[in-house]
């Protein structure tokens, strides 16, 4: 069965030099098409149809996002106006649903949190309390700080299990004093909203999320 979506233009494989079809090679030469190898044309053809459909595709998903936004923008507009009434809490995540439980739509705002200096006097008294405390700190202690204060291939600080050592309940004064370091640390330099679709067989059954994501599709 044939696709109604239509792929975005893709330049054309072949050149015309003089009357003769050439195709130009990954160094911008000129190859006259008969030197070209089937088995080379047939994937220069593959790569240039999925291409084209996967640029569409992309296109066509970042005008649902804005359509999206701007839908649900001009349904709080209407909500303000004429009713004195808004959706969503103060950072901006809001979930709307349909009249019959089945469907709803999720804005989520997520900070993008970085950490300053403090986070390195929140490490020295991190490593204090477990020099000093031993064999009485619990394993899973120091592979959680082990963990936290670790950086990733990117030397990135591994943010989860920053926050993980938040949630501990450990009444140590110098542990205390390493948590307030470690929240005076905490910049938020920015956001990044997100939008998720979910539906459900019945009023009570589990949400499904509607992937939009190639690798879960």
């Amino acid at each position: 069965m044939a696709s109604e979506f239509s792929p975005a233009p893709i330049p054309d494989r072949i050149v015309d030099v003089g009357g003769t079809p050439h195709m130009r090679d990954s160094k911008g030469a000129l190859v006259p098409l008969n030197m070209v190898k089937p088995q080379d044309q047939l994937q220069d053809e593959l790569v240039r149809k999925i291409m084209g459909y996967a640029i569409a595709l992309s296109e066509q998903v970042s005008r649902f996002k804005a359509h999206t936004f701007d839908d649900i923008g001009g349904f709080e507009a209407l909500l303000a106006q004429e009713y004195d009434a808004k959706i969503g809490g103060t950072k901006g995540n809001k979930t709307i649903m349909s009249f019959d439980g089945l469907f709803k739509v999720q804005v989520q705002v997520a900070d993008n949190v970085v950490f300053g200096p403090e986070l390195q006097i929140a490490k020295a008294l991190v490593d204090e309390c477990l020099n000093e405390w031993a064999e009485g700190a619990r394993d899973e202690i120091r592979a959680i700080v082990t963990r936290a204060f670790n950086t990733d291939k990117e030397g990135q600080i591994n943010r989860s299990e920053i926050f993980m050592l938040l949630r501990l309940e450990i009444e140590d004064e110098r542990w205390q004093r390493a948590m307030k370091a470690i929240r005076d640390a905490m910049r938020i330099v920015g956001s990044k909203t997100y939008v998720r679709c979910y539906r459900r067989e019945t009023f009570d059954g589990p949400w499904q999320a509607v992937s939009i994501d190639l690798a879960k599709a």
